[in-house]
């Protein structure tokens, strides 16, 4: 019926045109009838006339979409066919075979062994390529190659490094911490930018190595002296080699990276002035200032060289320098004098342009390099970044602001409640466990403090997809639920969510499946878009973690027998094993509850060496925290062991020196 309607009204209008009025034009008019229509344009024959040609036009306007369309549906149906697998003359014959076999022979019964049920892995959180790979599993050869996120690309290595940072960043925080059992301060508990937390996630729960001491990738891509970058991918290509360089400086014998200002800031835009102070690099204003830095010197015993890092040498050994900057900062000839001196210096000079006198590749936006004189030559990939994903990747490797001040003691106290979150009135003390009001026998227990698992009457359930235990933890962690929103920014960061909704659905329900093959009890909630756990049917040991620490500040009393309640009640960090990105600022706030009660009880203890057990206790649960390690140092020093407070510090110092080394982080991060 569409069909018909659309060629009746393609048909109908002309031929009634054509029949009462006729075409619309017979000729161009002559100059005695414009004369006239001049004199008197309205006239029933020229209103006649403009109605014709009116309706002439709405046919055409009609006729031209229909035309549009026709040729939109041809295309993709022909797009289709192109791509629709046909089988080969081997195929066709070997299918031919098989059912000449099937029909010609008698049906025999034919017995298969079932197959085995999955087993549980560990897998990632992001499907950056491969959006149909079971439970959420990236293609290896991808995870091989590098890492997708919005805005950009980064190679295996780099990525790697991107990871190290990040945990440079926690380490830091964990370092720094104050506690403080009335006040305590979570202002610096902010999520990692979105493009950190994607690679992160992209790199989770996946074996993996630090990059090696001699990773060089920005060197060994380009041409030895310098190179000259063109073509649509030059500035996503400056930015990612501005941000491997830096993050290459992090290693003990890699890199220093120089950049001029006015490349800075065509790369960073307004960011460049305040970020480009924190980051580990030299900042030159002209092209002769770069090319003086390269240059040999022959400094005063004692005297440091502009531009060098500490500890680095006077010769240079071991560390190679790189300069960034674009083909308008100076002349000609102030750029053939930087790319001979770089030369001499075996340093890499990269024009973000032309390079006069020497190499100059095609960059792609997808950051394929390419040699015009070699254009047969498969060419590297290098990183490519937008300015938004560089920015947020330099956040995190750039050195931190000063930090804030603690809050002042002299305030009134606050009532220490523990985690808001929590439905401690559901909970009762610890020695008393939570009732199910359920006529089930079984027992549902979910442990997150330690290797997440999912414990029915005390034997763990095999959870097979890495998303479905995502979601126990997160809504353990958050008991007033959680909408699909947050689940999915969660646990697949930088993704769409308009294409993560069913990845959910899939989670939920195989989640749902597998705890109803074993157990009756309706473990998860939903209502109005929120998914949480029914406190009575599962208990959480996080839940009861916080309900020690809340019965334990709100007293003080009886130090030994409450502090040994939160240690038992507190075996190990919130999900220990995981990776997972968005777990950090929860596992950190919760390991501070338990170093603030520390700190509250041994200051409330009269008995210092109850009060240095303690501190010694805390420093067990936190092994990095520095207010810890100089607590326990008072209390030593104050019992006259400072021989002992001397060994604690330098403990404290190693402890930090191999986290640094687990990620080959250099000794002045």
């Amino acid at each position: 019926m569409s069909l018909l309607f659309v060629l009746a009204f393609l048909v109908g209008p002309p031929a009634v045109l054509l029949t009462f009025i006729g075409p619309p034009l017979r000729g161009w008019p002559t100059s005695e009838q414009l004369r006239a229509w001049l004199q008197q344009p309205l006239t029933e024959e020229t209103l006649t006339a403009g109605l014709a040609i009116g309706a002439w036009l709405v046919w055409l306007l009609v006729a031209y979409t229909v035309a549009v369309r026709v040729i939109i549906r041809l295309r993709a149906t022909t797009a289709w066919l192109r791509r629709m697998p046909l089988p080969t003359p081997l195929q066709a014959t070997a299918s031919g075979m098989a059912g000449a076999a099937v029909f010609g022979v008698a049906t025999n019964t034919v017995t298969t062994t079932p197959p085995e049920p999955p087993q549980p892995v560990a897998t990632g959180t992001a499907t950056f390529h491969d959006e149909t790979a079971p439970d959420d599993h990236r293609d290896q050869a991808v995870r091989e190659d590098g890492v997708t996120v919005t805005g950009g690309w980064l190679p295996r290595d780099v990525a790697e490094q991107v990871t190290a940072a990040a945990a440079l960043v926690w380490l830091r925080r964990r370092r720094d911490y104050q506690p403080h059992p009335t006040h305590p301060d979570d202002t610096d508990l902010t999520p990692l930018p979105p493009t950190v937390t994607a690679v992160q996630a992209a790199l989770a729960d996946t074996p993996s190595t630090p990059p090696s001491n001699e990773s060089a990738a920005p060197f060994e891509a380009l041409p030895a002296g310098g190179v000259g970058l063109t073509g649509p991918g030059t500035l996503p290509v400056g930015r990612g080699l501005l941000v491997t360089a830096i993050l290459a400086g992090q290693r003990r014998s890699s890199t220093s990276l120089i950049v001029t200002k006015a490349t800075l800031a065509i790369l960073l835009g307004p960011a460049a002035e305040t970020l480009g102070q924190r980051l580990p690099l030299t900042i030159v204003d002209t092209v002769d200032e770069a090319a003086q830095l390269l240059q040999p010197a022959n400094p005063v015993a004692g005297e440091a060289i502009p531009g060098q890092r500490p500890g680095e040498t006077s010769s240079g050994h071991g560390h190679r320098k790189m300069v960034l900057l674009n083909d308008h900062d100076g002349s000609e000839q102030q750029l053939k004098h930087l790319a001979e001196t770089g030369t001499a210096a075996a340093a890499l000079v990269v024009v973000l342009g032309e390079q006069p006198d020497g190499p100059s590749w095609h960059a792609d936006s997808t950051g394929y390099l390419r040699d015009p004189h070699h254009p047969d030559m498969p060419g590297p990939r290098l990183c490519i970044l937008d300015w938004t994903a560089t920015t947020d990747l330099l956040t995190v490797i750039a050195s931190p602001g000063p930090a804030p001040a603690h809050p002042d003691s002299g305030r009134p106290p606050l009532p220490y409640a523990g985690s808001p979150e929590l439905p401690l009135s559901r909970q009762v003390a610890r020695h008393e466990p939570t009732r199910l009001s359920t006529a089930s026998r079984q027992r549902l227990h979910l442990r997150v403090l330690g290797d997440p698992q999912l414990l029915i009457d005390g034997e763990p359930l095999t959870i097979r997809r890495s998303a479905s235990l995502q979601v126990l933890v997160y809504l353990a962690i958050h008991p007033s639920g959680a909408d699909t929103a947050q689940l999915t920014d969660a646990i697949w960061p930088g993704l769409p969510r308009h294409s993560l909704t069913g990845r959910l659905y899939t989670a939920l329900s195989d989640l749902r499946s597998t705890i109803r093959t074993a157990s009756d009890l309706p473990v998860i909630d939903h209502s109005d878009d929120r998914y949480r756990l029914n406190p009575a049917h599962i208990d959480v040991d996080l839940w009861q973690l916080h309900t020690t620490i809340h019965q334990t500040a709100a007293t003080l009393a009886h130090t030994t027998a409450a502090w040994q309640a939160v240690l038992d009640a507190y075996p190990a960090d919130l999900a220990t094993t995981r990776t997972w990105p968005w777990l950090d600022p929860h596992r950190e706030a919760t390991r501070r509850r338990v170093i603030d009660l520390c700190a509250a009880l041994a200051a409330k203890e009269s008995d210092p060496h109850r009060a240095l057990q303690l501190l010694q206790d805390g420093i067990g649960v936190d092994p990095y925290n520095t207010d810890l390690h100089r607590l326990a140092d008072g209390a030593l020093t104050d019992l006259g062991c400072t021989q002992a407070a001397a060994k604690l510090q330098h403990r404290h110092q190693q402890t930090l020196r191999r986290a640094r080394s687990a990620y080959r982080l250099r000794e002045d991060q």
